[in-house]
């Protein structure tokens, strides 16, 4: 009998944790808009994102709580959502299914409170929401989501910030899991890998001068994977200037 009750409670624990992922692993959460007056592909916010559309991202991100943002690490991340039509039938659309990226953070105390730890939570651009949700909702909505692997167009790219010695990379249009844990970065002349540091969401830093130098970057996603990205950039480059590779993350 003793051990048919733990069986039993073992049981029922993992029924309520199935419930609260939303079976197939999927993850429960919320979701609203944001920017309703703005254009879509300026909404990069904290992960530094100049242009959605420039990054290789287009219209469909998203603003994620603290519980996904990681603090800033899960800038490029994508997810898969969709409304929780079963809980929501009235302003779910059916069936609907969208993979978003994730551009910016949601901070809390914003949205009454659904970006505040621990809840997981989307603030979707307006074009992305009203991918899963009916016109004239503008409420919250309930979801269901998980992690995907980023699909993109072309190769890695490199946007070069900063001035002589400060060094501020912004890395986007990255594949795979799409967020980064550690980059190098190494000039033609040094020739050994110096490693960069986050200085805010998807801009990494190095203190080294490596001006009218061809460069190369390693980097190191999330879910493990490395790739190195040899003479992406010419000696020539200028701050200011974008460049991409040939490679991409799979």
């Amino acid at each position: 009998m003793a051990s048919f009750t733990l069986w039993h409670s073992l049981f029922l624990v993992g029924v309520v944790m199935e419930g609260m992922r939303g079976g197939h692993g999927w993850l429960s959460g919320h979701a609203t808009f944001y920017g309703a007056g703005e254009n879509p592909t300026t909404l990069g916010g904290a992960c530094g994102y100049d242009n959605t559309f420039h990054a290789g991202f287009g219209v469909n991100t998203a603003a994620v709580s603290g519980a996904l943002f990681r603090g800033g690490e899960a800038c490029g991340a994508c997810y898969q959502v969709r409304c929780d039509y079963r809980l929501d039938p009235k302003w779910c659309l059916r069936g609907a299914v969208l993979t978003i990226t994730a551009t910016n953070f949601c901070p809390p105390n914003n949205n009454l409170g659904w970006c505040n730890p621990p809840l997981q939570h989307f603030d979707m651009s307006m074009p992305a929401f009203l991918r899963i949700a009916r016109q004239a909702n503008e409420g919250i909505i309930p979801v269901v989501y998980r992690r995907v692997s980023c699909k993109r167009q072309g190769g890695v790219r490199f946007t070069l910030k900063g001035q002589s010695n400060f060094n501020l990379v912004m890395f986007s249009n990255v594949g795979g899991s799409g967020d980064i844990k550690n980059a190098w970065i190494r000039g033609s002349k040094t020739r050994t890998w110096l490693p960069m540091h986050r200085n805010w969401g998807a801009n990494w830093q190095s203190n080294a001068d490596l001006r009218n130098q061809i460069l190369s970057f390693r980097l190191n996603l999330v879910n493990g994977k490395t790739v190195n990205f040899f003479n992406v950039v010419p000696s020539s480059w200028k701050f200011g200037q974008t460049f991409a590779s040939q490679s991409q993350f799979s």
